[in-house]
């Protein structure tokens, strides 16, 4: 679901899966919704693109005579040689945002985080510039657990210390928005509740976008928020770093 281009609400406009854009309305009188199983394709890393970039360098270069338009990752907003996958910030508004990483946004969350800050004043931060999460992990000579299996992260936002980020499995209420939210690829909005009564932890709100994800090494994987078209809105860069 893609909108203008323009920069994030301080408050999100309220929209929900029960009257979605593009007219695929959501009804709880439809059939049960099935997310997918995540692939087990392993990303892509840096490394062999550093290699390759540095053979062609050895090449001449050769202006050719005839120039036919090449299509590009920089053409699909992956300007990074990283792989696209959804992300999703969502979280009652006064309450603990999460952060959850899909293939697609009908597939499993592979990586389900509960960050130490609050749903709203992530948004509203997003909404003023450039927000920039890092998650540190201390690094273990025998550790061989793959970064984003780690348990627990040292949070940063924008380089100030953050509390924690701890990596949980998804509860049914959780699968239960991924569910309503499996027909959205980018956009933001208020969820409804379920029980119909406001919580003291305020609405239900979510943002999702196209990440690009990047891997630099085995303790090191970056996820950077995709704009539409290059399109002036928020940008947030999530850092996973073990160290």
């Amino acid at each position: 679901m893609t909108g203008p281009h323009q920069p994030f609400p301080a408050t999100p406009p309220r929209r929900s899966p029960s009257h979605p854009v593009n007219n695929n309305s959501w009804s709880p009188n439809r059939s049960p919704i099935s997310l997918e199983q995540a692939s087990q394709k392993k990303p892509k890393s840096n490394k062999l693109m550093r290699r390759v970039r540095s053979v062609l360098r050895s090449f001449p270069n050769v202006t050719p005579t005839c120039r036919i338009p090449i299509s590009g990752r920089v053409h699909d907003g992956l300007v990074h040689g990283g792989t696209r996958i959804t992300g999703t910030l969502f979280g009652h508004r006064r309450g603990r945002v999460n952060l959850a990483i899909q293939q697609n946004p009908r597939s499993l969350p592979m990586l389900l985080l509960e960050l130490a800050i609050p749903t709203g004043k992530l948004l509203q931060e997003m909404g003023l510039g450039l927000v920039r999460i890092a998650l540190e992990c201390e690094k273990h000579p025998l550790n061989k657990t793959k970064l984003i299996e780690e348990p627990i992260w040292t949070m940063y936002n924008n380089g100030k210390k953050s509390g924690y980020g701890i990596k949980r499995d998804p509860t049914t209420n959780d699968l239960n928005v991924m569910k309503m939210l499996h027909v959205v690829s980018m956009g933001a909005g208020v969820l409804p509740s379920g029980n119909g009564y406001d919580t003291p932890d305020g609405e239900l709100t979510y943002m999702r976008a196209y990440f690009e994800h990047v891997v630099g090494s085995k303790d090191s994987e970056t996820y950077y928020m995709m704009n539409p078209n290059g399109g002036c809105g928020p940008e947030l860069s999530i850092f996973f770093v073990r160290i």
